[in-house]
């Protein structure tokens, strides 16, 4: 399995009405692509105040391998919202982190 991680450090001015727009359609491309197996969206609820660098948002989906994961990123749908994503981000892409892990 594969667990695909991307945090985002949102522009200030973005509303979180914005946000929860880009999480939600996260979620519903999730839901049709073969081989990804859950997907989590939200805010960080970390105690560990500062150590998410202002990363405060982010997702997490989970993949059955990392075919699935491939299919996923070359998906048009999630290229258009990881468009809208980076748009969204402070400092364009330099607001995301992505972070995959293989699991056993």
């Amino acid at each position: 399995m594969i667990r695909h991680c991307v945090f985002v450090r949102f522009r200030p001015d973005i509303p979180s009405a914005v946000r929860a727009t880009i999480f939600g359609d996260i979620a519903s491309v999730a839901e049709r692509m073969p081989g990804l197996v859950a997907a989590h969206v939200g805010a960080n609820v970390s105690p560990e105040h500062g150590m998410d660098k202002g990363f405060s948002e982010g997702f997490i989906l989970d993949f059955l391998d990392a075919g699935a994961r491939d299919a996923y990123l070359i998906d048009p749908e999630h290229q258009r919202i990881g468009a809208r994503l980076v748009a969204a981000a402070d400092s364009g892409a330099d607001g995301i982190f992505v972070y995959d892990l293989q699991i056993s």
